[in-house]
């Protein structure tokens, strides 16, 4: 299948004024919520980071890391819980939207709808969970150029990956076995979304920008 097809499709979506409009709404909201929560409790919380980037081998030996270590740890964390909350929104109120789109553009394909509030709920905590201890783990590794680049940008993709394949691929497919085939899709799907993280204001589209992808690439698949 033509990728760039997929991705030529999905950015002509995101820029619909239904998908801007729904996308300003959850990433704004997030955004002032942990701006409002973190300044006040700012003090206290770069405490905590320095406290734990103390106990780290390696980093915690270096007084740097202690302090302005600390302020910059404190800020990629408090940017880290943003994305984190960004990603759970979307997963969790896209549905309407998703099934919308699918409406506009691929009348003929069937929605089946089969998934639940319940299970998507299941599996956006357990993406976030998993997300979050194995950044908190190998926190060391985001100061290392490069490396720690593809690291983060791979942890990112883990907090929408599973939710993505379930939000988007539940409502169109009900076999197991042909929602098993196209998990591996939906890791590239991810990464490519995850990549908004990056750049600042761009990273509130990150979320569902991967589940209009998912959806292009498995709509086009009936199709044809």
């Amino acid at each position: 299948m033509n990728f760039s097809k997929i991705v030529a499709k999905s950015l002509k979506d995101i820029l619909r004024p239904s998908v801007l409009g729904f996308i300003l709404k959850i990433g704004v909201l997030s955004t002032l919520f942990w701006i409002s929560i973190l300044s006040i409790f700012w003090e206290n919380f770069e405490k905590l980071v320095s406290s734990y980037i103390a106990h780290l081998p390696l980093l915690g030996s270096f007084t740097w890391f202690q302090t302005t270590g600390a302020f910059f740890s404190a800020l990629v964390l408090g940017y880290t819980m943003i994305i984190i909350t960004i990603s759970s929104l979307s997963s969790l109120l896209s549905e309407k939207l998703l099934i919308q789109l699918a409406k506009d553009e691929y009348p003929n394909v069937p929605i089946i709808n089969a998934g639940d509030i319940k299970k998507s709920t299941y599996y956006t905590l357990k993406a976030n969970i998993i997300f979050l201890l194995l950044f908190l783990f190998t926190f060391p590794l985001i100061f290392i150029p490069i490396l720690g680049q593809i690291w983060m940008l791979w942890l990112w993709s883990i907090s929408i990956k599973e939710p993505t394949l379930y939000d988007v691929g539940s409502l169109f497919i009900s076999d197991i076995k042909e929602l098993r085939r196209v998990k591996g899709k939906a890791t590239l799907v991810s990464l490519l979304a995850s990549s908004f993280n990056y750049i600042p204001i761009l990273h509130i589209f990150a979320p569902l920008f991967a589940q209009i992808l998912f959806l292009h690439y498995i709509l086009l698949s009936k199709e044809s």
